[in-house]
Parts: C-alpha cells; structure tokens; sequence
C-alpha cells in the first residue's frame, strides 16, 4: 500500500507494454524455470528423518522448543520502500529492516510463502518454532535493485539484506511474497523502470521478476497503478487486476497468480472483484480471467490460521512495519500464547 497514484490515461500508457500476454491460460501452474532453489512444495530442511527424508529441525536453534499450537496466529508483515534516512509510514531503513529480521529469527519465527499458509504447508518450519510471511508491496526498487549491470544484487535493497541474512541464519529460506506493480509512478514498475530510480534499467524488470521466481519467492498481484478501486466501475477494477496479472504471466509465462493485496487496504464496491473477473483487452481481443485464493487486507494484526473454523482467505490480516508495531505484536503473542507453533 502506498498513497500514490497517477491519471488512469498516464498509467494506461505506462503499462502499454505489458499488453503482450504469452498464450494460454494465465493461471496454469508454473514451469520449472530453474534448479538454484528449491521450490516450497518440495522438501528443503536441515536433517535427515529414519525413513530418509528431509526434514526441518529445531536442534539448538534460538526460539524454538515450544509445544504446538496449529489454531495459533500468524504474523504478516507488511513492507514498501526499504532504505531512506529516517522510518515513516511507507519506509523502513535499511537497519531498521536488518532488526526486524533479527528479531522474529531470535524469537523462533521462519518464513514461509503466502501460497504455503493456505496449504496448510509447513514444512520449511520446524517443530516447535512458528510461520512468519514477509510480503513487499509496489515493487520499489529499493526492495530489489541491481548495481550497474544486470544480476549484480544490491546488497543494501531488500532482497540484498535477505540474501545476506540466510548466510549467518541457519534455515532462513528464500520465502517472501512480493505484491507487485507494474505500471506505477516513481519506478514502482516491476522494482524500477529507468536510471532516475536508483540507477535501474527497463530491460531489467522482467529479469528481477524471473529471479524471484526462481529463487522460491511468491509472485503477488497489487493491481496495475495502485487504483484505489472503491473509486472505479467493475470494469476498471477488473481492467486494473487483470493488466497485472498479464505483466506478471510476460515475465513469467504460465505462472498462477494466487495472492492479491487491496490498495490502500480499500476494498472494491463489488467486493467480490477483489478475488475474481476478468477482462478482454479491445485489441488483441483476449480475454484475462484471475481467481485468487487469497485477498490480503492492509492491517488488522496477525491473521488466523488456515486450521482455524473462523479463517477467511479473503481477509488476511497484515501487521505494518510501521515504528515498533511488529515487536510489540510478537511480545503479545508470546505473552497470550497465541502464537501458531507447528508440530
């Protein structure tokens, strides 16, 4: 979420490259497109069980130990521009960014995909230790940058830090889930659209979309200009959703799109538009249908989990990394004991 925006016509333009859709139905499951990470449905851990499969363990590993809990919460935590001088509302310093994953590895948190939580998918977390879901709003390319040449990572944007981090932490994964844009203002465009935004280029933006792929992250949607839907007709709504879906199948063709995040966490006055439609784009005539099985709200604290009666996907709660917001629900959870634990 992030308060910018641009005139509908602009932003059209903006995206007009992105028209392009690669044949075939948008939500097909994604093909392999690279053997450097290990996808989430297969199984990556740290030991070896009996029987000789892989396993998460929890051996000596700092916060773990505790007794399950599967109807527990989840933390989601909600990042947009990481860097800057000084956190404001939609930005988290590079060190402050560093200290938040600190602390939920220290107090026994691993992360996981979006996509995994609604599987029910938990096995990149090991018993006694519990879920967290890092998601990154607009596609800033201070979240992923590249220095002066193509794969050259940034090692103080967000993915950076990440990379970084898993060196020196045992069993922290690859596992984040990026809502993206990719047509907004201010190189918010697949994580920069030219040099003025921290030296990026445009041929990189699909590169950058690929890797994450690749690397075992979640590809989001987040609409194609950061509409503010409540204020658009059930066609501009579906025209906004489904124009990202189709820049996000050009970088990465087949790929199913499972994860939408509302702008400004403000919701469509057709609701249900939010999670489904479709729209045929005039010239090619083709027709992009979405369907995710998630809607990811702006706030509202730790979501419930999957295994809870009461858990809705299309209303996941996010928790704003905003000030000390996620320390202090992390200290509530563990004060209350209602924090999810796998088994």
């Amino acid at each position: 979420m992030s308060r910018r925006s641009a005139p509908l016509a602009a932003a059209l333009l903006a995206a007009a490259t992105f028209a392009a859709c690669a044949k075939g139905d948008t939500h097909r499951a994604p093909a392999t497109t690279g053997d450097s990470a290990a996808s989430p449905g297969q199984a990556t851990a740290d030991s070896t069980t009996a029987g000789g499969e892989v396993a998460a363990s929890s051996a000596g590993a700092p916060g773990g130990g505790r007794a399950p809990n599967l109807n527990g919460r989840i933390p989601v935590l909600e990042y947009h521009v990481i860097g800057g001088e000084k956190n404001a509302m939609y930005t988290r310093t590079v060190a402050s960014f560093k200290a938040d994953l600190e602390e939920v590895y220290k107090r026994g948190y691993r992360p996981i995909n979006m996509s995994q939580l609604l599987d029910k998918d938990f096995r990149d977390v090991p018993p006694g230790m519990s879920p967290v879901v890092f998601v990154f709003d607009d596609a800033s390319p201070e979240q992923f940058s590249y220095l002066g040449e193509a794969g050259k990572i940034d090692p103080n944007s967000g993915v950076g830090i990440w990379l970084d981090f898993a060196k020196s932490h045992p069993g922290w994964k690859n596992r984040g889930t990026f809502c993206m844009l990719n047509g907004g203002a201010a190189g918010h465009n697949f994580f920069g659209d030219g040099p003025k935004f921290k030296g990026q280029q445009k041929a990189w933006r699909f590169q950058k979309v690929q890797w994450l792929n690749q690397q075992g992250f979640e590809l989001c949607s987040h609409t194609l200009w950061h509409a503010r839907l409540d204020k658009y007709s059930d066609a501009v709504v579906q025209e906004q959703i489904a124009r990202n879906v189709m820049g996000i199948d050009s970088a990465v063709p087949g790929y199913r799109v499972r994860s939408f995040a509302l702008p400004y966490g403000i919701w469509p006055k057709n609701r249900a538009l939010a999670w489904s439609g479709s729209w045929t784009d005039p010239k090619s005539k083709k027709t992009v249908t979405y369907k995710f099985d998630d809607v990811m709200e702006v706030s509202g604290g730790p979501t419930r989990s999957p295994y809870d009666p009461a858990f809705n996907p299309h209303s996941i709660t996010r928790i704003e990394a905003v000030g000390d917001d996620i320390r202090k629900t992390l200290e509530r959870l563990d004060a209350t004991n209602n924090r999810f634990v796998a088994k």
